[in-house]
């Protein structure tokens, strides 16, 4: 059962969980930048959570389909009009052959996902759908989709009506916090530095795609030194590390910037703290001029916290079983 893409939106793409197991060699996982709402969308419509499906960014495409099937958007808030009716999120929905799916504009968060009963058919790659696009792989060429795609489906039998209860579903806000683990570089910094870092209230720029998220805000003081050797004299610089997804760099000392799913694997730049894996969803649906606070954890506190993200996880899989 094929969509056909009428308008692509700003920056449709085709996206999984992820391409796991190839970041060494320069592959980043890529997959959805919010797996909570990503994994839940398909939950509504009867998948398998890792199935494939739609991350629409702040301006959401114009689908026509070929067939009937269930259909479930979760996310941002941009709402979902079938046929010019407006629908609702967090719940799956069916569409008929022929009815034409387009969104109003984005009220809060930025990026929605839209799940089809059967998922998304694009082929494997690397064992991943999932589009990346500075690598052209995956998805429908490697690209987000254009106008005159056709997306592929597989077969599905979703049951519309399914909902997940509000008190499952994600908070946005244009200000949020940040939970992060200092290090590995953050040495690099003064205590002043440092204390910067963790007491300015960052503003997102418009700087911000699958790649990584620019902020704006303050300048890191950092320790006087001699560059090490094979790193240059920016007094960030670092002699080539390993990049985490989530690590936070900060080139020349300003902007900070989040290293998300799509982000290279390694750089010579000093990364002064990683953001934890669950709060990476609030970053994914944080818009530009979204206020943010880094807040430090040990180590400790983060595994709890991942704990905690599992567990509301798992009863959002229960209340849709």
């Amino acid at each position: 059962m094929p969509i056909e893409v009428r308008q692509p939106g700003l920056a449709t793409t085709i996206q999984d969980a992820g391409r796991n197991g190839y970041y060494d060699v320069g592959i980043p996982p890529s997959g959805a930048l919010d797996q909570y709402s990503y994994s839940v969308a398909n939950r509504l419509v009867g998948n398998d959570p890792g199935a494939a499906a739609l991350e629409c960014v702040y301006l959401g495409p114009e689908l026509r389909f070929t067939e009937d099937t269930v259909i479930a958007i979760t996310g941002a808030e941009l709402p979902p009009k079938l046929n010019g009716e407006e629908r609702p999120l967090w719940e799956a929905f069916a569409v008929q052959a022929g009815d034409v799916l387009a969104f109003g504009f984005c009220k809060r968060g930025a990026r929605a996902y839209l799940a089809v009963s059967g998922g998304v058919d694009v082929p494997l790659v690397l064992g991943s759908r999932s589009t990346y696009g500075l690598g052209k792989l995956g998805g429908i060429s490697g690209a987000p989709l254009v106008a005159g795609d056709v997306v592929p489906v597989g077969s599905g039998a979703g049951v519309p009506g399914r909902s997940l209860p509000e008190s499952l579903r994600p908070a946005l806000s244009k200000e949020i916090e940040v939970r992060v683990v200092m290090g590995l570089y953050d040495h690099v910094l003064t205590d002043a530095g440092r204390a910067t870092f963790l007491d300015t209230d960052w503003t997102l720029t418009p700087v911000a795609d699958r790649v990584g998220f620019r902020y704006q805000g303050a300048q890191l003081e950092t320790k006087p030194r001699t560059p090490p050797f094979g790193a240059g004299q920016d007094p960030s610089n670092i002699v080539d590390a390993p990049y985490p997804i989530g690590s936070i760099q900060v080139p020349g000392g300003v902007e900070p910037i989040i290293l998300h799913r799509d982000a290279v694997s390694g750089g010579g730049y000093m990364m002064v703290g990683t953001v934890l894996s669950g709060d990476l969803d609030l970053v994914a649906q944080s818009a530009p001029n979204t206020k943010t606070r880094f807040v430090a954890v040990d180590l400790d506190e983060a595994l709890a916290i991942r704990r905690e993200y599992r567990a509301r996880t798992q009863r959002a899989a229960e209340s849709l079983s």
